[in-house]
């Protein structure tokens, strides 16, 4: 262990070399990798969203990777249990827990900033999603808008996912999901005991890593994954088929889209993504998270003293 913390989160945007940080520190520690990234739980995926290589994961323990089931739309909520439970074997085993992802609301939850929500029985769940296959995003809208006002003020009326969500949460809660918004979740981990770190790579060259990443991508059978998941899951939930480059390549499996217009889009999708991640760290993480930068030659600069 290392003193008085008692863990270790590594959270940045896609690319930035969260996973190698995480080996590094967890061989150095004696400690685990846990995910935190709600692309990686899902099975059927595991080139196209990063997954740890083989090797990363003969070299130390890793959890919650490639452990839900495509079909199942996995929730904050469902992660914060999953992790309890592995957190609570790694502690009876003395490993440090190294939880590194990009999701922020993963790390928000662990902190306890993150509201419990109610479970979301499957048949309330099916009927909001029918109704929005059915009736469309801006007619549930008005019905969130009549139900729960704050919450439908701040959601798009075209953001259907969003607004099911939200009415799904509020008939499981028996009440608007702006007032079980309360701001006050359980937390699993103390910030004070906890070393925190964001990485911050130069922009221009996590561009150039992004690319790069997707040709390694390609070359790793990344089409044949692809191949293999639309024929195993066609039924496959909303938010795995959010991992970017499995629409990409699906279109060009179905002949809708060359290969090189497909890469183009993948990785210009995953760039914004990046963006858009280092905007929400910036402005939904305070100053106890420390910003460092990414690899630099094959070692970490400014390393974390922990």
């Amino acid at each position: 262990m290392t003193g008085e913390i008692e863990a270790i989160l590594i959270a940045g945007p896609t690319a930035s070399g969260k996973s190698r940080l995480a080996v590094e520190l967890a061989e150095r520690h004696g400690g685990a990798v846990v995910n935190a990234d709600s692309l990686q739980v899902y099975d059927g995926l595991e080139i196209l969203t990063a997954r740890p290589s083989p090797e990363d994961l003969a070299r130390v323990p890793h959890h919650l990777y490639g452990h839900v089931d495509p079909r199942t739309d996995y929730s904050a909520g469902a992660y914060l249990r999953d992790a309890e439970r592995v957190l609570e074997a790694l502690r009876a085993n003395g490993r440090l827990p190294i939880f590194c992802g990009g999701t922020g609301l993963y790390f928000k939850a662990l902190l306890g900033l993150l509201d419990e929500m109610p479970d979301v029985p499957v048949e309330i769940r099916e009927k909001w999603r029918r109704r929005l296959a059915e009736e469309g995003p801006e007619a549930l809208h008005g019905e969130l808008a009549r139900v729960d006002p704050a919450t439908a003020a701040r959601l798009s009326p075209r953001d259907g996912q969003r607004i099911a969500r939200a009415l799904e949460v509020g008939e499981a809660g028996n009440a608007p999901l702006s007032k079980l918004q309360s701001g006050g979740g359980r937390a699993l981990i103390d910030p004070d005991r906890a070393r925190m770190l964001v990485l911050t790579p130069d922009r221009a060259e996590l561009r150039e890593r992004i690319a790069e990443r997707f040709d390694r991508m390609l070359d790793a059978g990344a089409i044949d994954e692809v191949r293999l998941f639309e024929a195993s899951y066609p039924d496959a939930g909303v938010t795995v088929r959010k991992a970017i480059g499995l629409a990409e390549i699906s279109s060009f499996l179905n002949g809708n889209k060359g290969l090189l217009a497909a890469r183009s889009l993948a990785i210009t999708r995953t760039r914004q993504y990046a963006k858009r991640q280092e905007t929400w760290f910036r402005h939904q993480f305070d100053a106890r998270w420390l910003r460092r930068s990414p690899y630099e030659g094959g070692s970490f600069a400014n390393g974390p003293s922990v």
